[in-house]
Protein backbone atom coordinates (compact mmCIF):
# COMPACT_ATOMS: atom_id res chain seq x y z
CA UNK A 1 0.00 0.00 0.00
CA UNK A 2 2.95 2.35 0.59
CA UNK A 3 4.49 1.55 -2.80
CA UNK A 4 3.69 4.09 -5.57
CA UNK A 5 1.08 2.82 -8.04
CA UNK A 6 2.27 5.08 -10.85
CA UNK A 7 5.53 3.75 -12.38
CA UNK A 8 6.48 7.34 -13.12
CA UNK A 9 6.69 8.01 -9.38
CA UNK A 10 9.27 5.26 -8.86
CA UNK A 11 12.84 6.55 -9.04
CA UNK A 12 15.88 4.33 -9.16
CA UNK A 13 18.83 5.11 -6.93
CA UNK A 14 21.53 7.22 -8.55
CA UNK A 15 24.73 6.32 -6.70
CA UNK A 16 26.46 9.53 -7.79
CA UNK A 17 23.54 11.58 -6.48
CA UNK A 18 23.59 9.68 -3.19
CA UNK A 19 27.33 10.29 -2.82
CA UNK A 20 26.87 13.99 -3.58
CA UNK A 21 24.10 14.36 -1.01
CA UNK A 22 26.16 12.50 1.59
CA UNK A 23 29.04 14.87 0.94
CA UNK A 24 26.72 17.85 1.36
CA UNK A 25 25.40 16.49 4.66
CA UNK A 26 28.93 15.90 5.93
CA UNK A 27 29.92 19.43 4.89
CA UNK A 28 26.93 20.91 6.75
CA UNK A 29 27.76 18.86 9.83
CA UNK A 30 31.36 20.06 9.69
CA UNK A 31 30.15 23.67 9.64
CA UNK A 32 28.07 23.24 12.79
CA UNK A 33 29.54 24.50 16.05
CA UNK A 34 30.98 21.89 18.35
CA UNK A 35 28.05 22.26 20.76
CA UNK A 36 25.30 22.82 18.23
CA UNK A 37 21.84 21.33 18.23
CA UNK A 38 22.97 17.75 18.73
CA UNK A 39 20.91 14.99 20.28
CA UNK A 40 22.13 13.27 23.44
CA UNK A 41 23.23 10.21 21.43
CA UNK A 42 25.17 12.42 18.98
CA UNK A 43 26.94 14.15 21.85
CA UNK A 44 27.91 10.77 23.30
CA UNK A 45 29.09 9.62 19.88
CA UNK A 46 31.31 12.69 19.55
CA UNK A 47 32.59 12.51 23.13
CA UNK A 48 36.27 11.75 23.65
CA UNK A 49 35.48 10.84 27.25
CA UNK A 50 33.22 7.93 26.31
CA UNK A 51 35.51 6.70 23.55
CA UNK A 52 38.61 6.71 25.75
CA UNK A 53 36.72 5.25 28.73
CA UNK A 54 35.35 2.36 26.64
CA UNK A 55 38.78 1.67 25.16
CA UNK A 56 40.60 1.75 28.51
CA UNK A 57 37.99 -0.44 30.20
CA UNK A 58 38.26 -3.06 27.46
CA UNK A 59 42.06 -3.03 27.46
CA UNK A 60 42.03 -3.38 31.25
CA UNK A 61 40.04 -6.55 30.71
CA UNK A 62 42.67 -7.71 28.19
CA UNK A 63 45.34 -7.14 30.85
CA UNK A 64 43.41 -9.24 33.38
CA UNK A 65 42.78 -11.92 30.74
CA UNK A 66 46.49 -12.21 29.90
CA UNK A 67 47.55 -12.01 33.56
CA UNK A 68 45.27 -14.93 34.41
CA UNK A 69 46.78 -17.10 31.70
CA UNK A 70 44.40 -16.38 28.83
CA UNK A 71 45.61 -17.64 25.46
CA UNK A 72 46.04 -15.69 22.26
CA UNK A 73 43.27 -16.69 19.84
CA UNK A 74 41.03 -15.08 17.23
CA UNK A 75 38.56 -13.84 19.84
CA UNK A 76 41.11 -12.20 22.12
CA UNK A 77 43.06 -10.74 19.17
CA UNK A 78 39.96 -9.26 17.52
CA UNK A 79 38.77 -7.92 20.86
CA UNK A 80 42.10 -6.20 21.58
CA UNK A 81 42.39 -4.62 18.10
CA UNK A 82 38.77 -3.45 18.10
CA UNK A 83 39.02 -1.57 21.38
CA UNK A 84 42.55 -0.37 20.73
CA UNK A 85 41.15 1.28 17.60
CA UNK A 86 38.34 2.90 19.59
CA UNK A 87 40.86 4.15 22.16
CA UNK A 88 43.24 5.62 19.58
CA UNK A 89 40.47 7.39 17.63
CA UNK A 90 39.13 8.72 20.95
CA UNK A 91 35.77 9.79 19.48
CA UNK A 92 33.47 6.86 18.56
CA UNK A 93 32.16 8.88 15.60
CA UNK A 94 35.70 9.23 14.18
CA UNK A 95 36.25 5.49 14.54
CA UNK A 96 32.99 4.73 12.70
CA UNK A 97 33.83 7.20 9.93
CA UNK A 98 37.17 5.47 9.39
CA UNK A 99 35.46 2.08 9.27
CA UNK A 100 32.92 3.30 6.73
CA UNK A 101 35.68 4.70 4.57
CA UNK A 102 37.80 1.56 4.70
CA UNK A 103 35.29 -1.30 4.73
CA UNK A 104 31.92 0.28 4.05
CA UNK A 105 30.18 -2.91 2.89
CA UNK A 106 30.74 -4.85 6.12
CA UNK A 107 31.55 -2.14 8.68
CA UNK A 108 28.13 -2.41 10.34
CA UNK A 109 28.55 -6.14 10.92
CA UNK A 110 32.14 -5.88 12.14
CA UNK A 111 31.43 -3.21 14.74
CA UNK A 112 28.02 -4.37 15.96
CA UNK A 113 28.44 -8.12 16.34
CA UNK A 114 31.14 -7.93 19.05
CA UNK A 115 28.92 -5.62 21.12
CA UNK A 116 25.92 -7.88 20.68
CA UNK A 117 28.06 -10.82 21.73
CA UNK A 118 28.88 -8.85 24.88
CA UNK A 119 25.19 -8.17 25.51
CA UNK A 120 24.46 -11.88 25.03
CA UNK A 121 27.23 -12.72 27.49
CA UNK A 122 25.70 -10.40 30.10
CA UNK A 123 22.20 -11.81 29.58
CA UNK A 124 23.44 -15.39 29.86
CA UNK A 125 26.06 -14.96 32.58
CA UNK A 126 23.82 -12.92 34.87
CA UNK A 127 20.79 -15.17 34.42
CA UNK A 128 18.69 -12.25 33.10
CA UNK A 129 17.60 -14.16 30.01
CA UNK A 130 16.33 -17.11 32.05
CA UNK A 131 14.59 -14.78 34.51
CA UNK A 132 13.02 -12.85 31.65
CA UNK A 133 11.71 -16.05 30.07
CA UNK A 134 10.40 -17.25 33.45
CA UNK A 135 8.19 -14.15 33.72
CA UNK A 136 6.25 -15.27 30.67
CA UNK A 137 6.23 -18.94 31.67
CA UNK A 138 4.56 -18.13 35.01
CA UNK A 139 1.70 -16.43 33.15
CA UNK A 140 1.19 -19.30 30.71
CA UNK A 141 -1.02 -22.34 30.49
CA UNK A 142 -0.62 -25.39 28.25
CA UNK A 143 -2.61 -23.60 25.53
CA UNK A 144 -0.96 -20.19 25.79
CA UNK A 145 2.68 -21.24 26.34
CA UNK A 146 3.53 -21.16 22.59
CA UNK A 147 2.12 -17.62 22.36
CA UNK A 148 4.13 -16.37 25.34
CA UNK A 149 7.18 -18.20 23.99
CA UNK A 150 6.72 -16.22 20.78
CA UNK A 151 6.45 -12.89 22.63
CA UNK A 152 9.43 -13.56 24.89
CA UNK A 153 11.53 -14.78 21.95
CA UNK A 154 10.79 -11.56 20.08
CA UNK A 155 11.61 -9.27 22.99
CA UNK A 156 14.84 -11.08 23.90
CA UNK A 157 15.90 -10.95 20.24
CA UNK A 158 15.80 -7.14 20.37
CA UNK A 159 18.42 -7.22 23.12
CA UNK A 160 20.54 -9.95 21.60
CA UNK A 161 19.78 -10.85 17.98
CA UNK A 162 21.34 -14.29 17.87
CA UNK A 163 18.95 -17.13 17.07
CA UNK A 164 21.30 -19.97 17.99
CA UNK A 165 22.72 -18.34 21.11
CA UNK A 166 19.27 -17.30 22.26
CA UNK A 167 17.81 -20.78 21.84
CA UNK A 168 20.76 -22.38 23.66
CA UNK A 169 19.75 -20.46 26.80
CA UNK A 170 16.02 -19.80 26.42
CA UNK A 171 15.17 -23.14 24.78
CA UNK A 172 15.70 -25.39 27.84
CA UNK A 173 13.56 -23.05 29.97
CA UNK A 174 10.66 -23.14 27.52
CA UNK A 175 10.87 -26.90 26.92
CA UNK A 176 10.94 -27.57 30.67
CA UNK A 177 7.87 -25.34 31.03
CA UNK A 178 6.16 -27.24 28.20
CA UNK A 179 6.91 -30.49 30.04
CA UNK A 180 5.45 -29.22 33.32
CA UNK A 181 2.35 -27.66 31.72
CA UNK A 182 1.72 -30.44 29.23
CA UNK A 183 2.11 -28.08 26.26
CA UNK A 184 3.28 -29.05 22.80
CA UNK A 185 7.08 -29.26 22.57
CA UNK A 186 7.10 -28.55 18.84
CA UNK A 187 4.73 -25.57 19.07
CA UNK A 188 6.74 -24.07 21.92
CA UNK A 189 10.10 -24.53 20.18
CA UNK A 190 8.93 -23.17 16.84
CA UNK A 191 7.19 -20.23 18.56
CA UNK A 192 10.48 -19.09 20.11
CA UNK A 193 12.16 -19.09 16.69
CA UNK A 194 9.19 -17.31 15.11
CA UNK A 195 9.52 -14.61 17.77
CA UNK A 196 13.22 -14.33 17.00
CA UNK A 197 12.54 -13.89 13.27
CA UNK A 198 9.62 -11.54 13.95
CA UNK A 199 11.67 -8.78 15.59
CA UNK A 200 14.48 -9.20 13.08
CA UNK A 201 12.39 -6.74 11.08
CA UNK A 202 13.69 -3.97 13.36
CA UNK A 203 17.07 -5.66 13.95
CA UNK A 204 17.95 -5.90 10.25
CA UNK A 205 21.47 -7.33 10.24
CA UNK A 206 20.38 -9.26 7.17
CA UNK A 207 19.84 -5.91 5.42
CA UNK A 208 23.23 -4.31 6.07
CA UNK A 209 24.99 -5.63 2.93
CA UNK A 210 22.03 -4.58 0.74
CA UNK A 211 22.05 -1.09 2.24
CA UNK A 212 25.77 -0.73 1.58
CA UNK A 213 25.39 -1.84 -2.04
CA UNK A 214 22.31 0.29 -2.77
CA UNK A 215 23.51 3.42 -0.99
CA UNK A 216 20.31 3.58 1.06
CA UNK A 217 20.18 4.51 4.74
CA UNK A 218 18.41 2.34 7.29
CA UNK A 219 16.05 5.19 8.18
CA UNK A 220 14.86 5.23 4.56
CA UNK A 221 13.50 1.67 4.79
CA UNK A 222 12.68 1.39 8.49
CA UNK A 223 9.10 2.61 7.94
CA UNK A 224 8.42 -0.39 5.70
CA UNK A 225 10.03 -2.74 8.21
CA UNK A 226 7.95 -1.44 11.13
CA UNK A 227 4.76 -2.03 9.12
CA UNK A 228 5.92 -5.57 8.34
CA UNK A 229 6.71 -6.05 12.05
CA UNK A 230 3.16 -5.08 13.00
CA UNK A 231 1.61 -7.26 10.31
CA UNK A 232 3.71 -10.32 11.12
CA UNK A 233 3.08 -9.82 14.84
CA UNK A 234 -0.64 -10.27 14.27
CA UNK A 235 -0.27 -13.19 11.85
CA UNK A 236 2.44 -15.05 13.80
CA UNK A 237 0.88 -14.35 17.20
CA UNK A 238 -2.55 -15.57 16.11
CA UNK A 239 -1.01 -18.64 14.48
CA UNK A 240 0.92 -19.82 17.52
CA UNK A 241 -2.05 -19.06 19.80
CA UNK A 242 -4.36 -21.19 17.67
CA UNK A 243 -1.66 -23.88 17.43
CA UNK A 244 -1.35 -23.89 21.22
CA UNK A 245 -5.07 -24.42 21.76
CA UNK A 246 -5.16 -27.14 19.08
CA UNK A 247 -2.36 -29.12 20.72
CA UNK A 248 -3.14 -28.48 24.41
Amino acid sequence: MMHPTDPGDIHEIDRDEVARKDAEVEARQAEKPAHGDKTFSQKMNDSRFFGIAIGLLALFYVFIYVRDGGSLNLNSLNFAFLFLGILLFARPSAFLEALNEGIKTVSGVIIQYPFYAGIMGILVGSGLMVSFADVFVRSASAATLPFWSFISGGLINILAPSGGGQWAVQGPVMIEAAKELGASYSATAVAVQMGDQWTNMVQPFWLLPALAISGLKLREVMGYLVLILGYLGVVFGASVLIWGYMTA
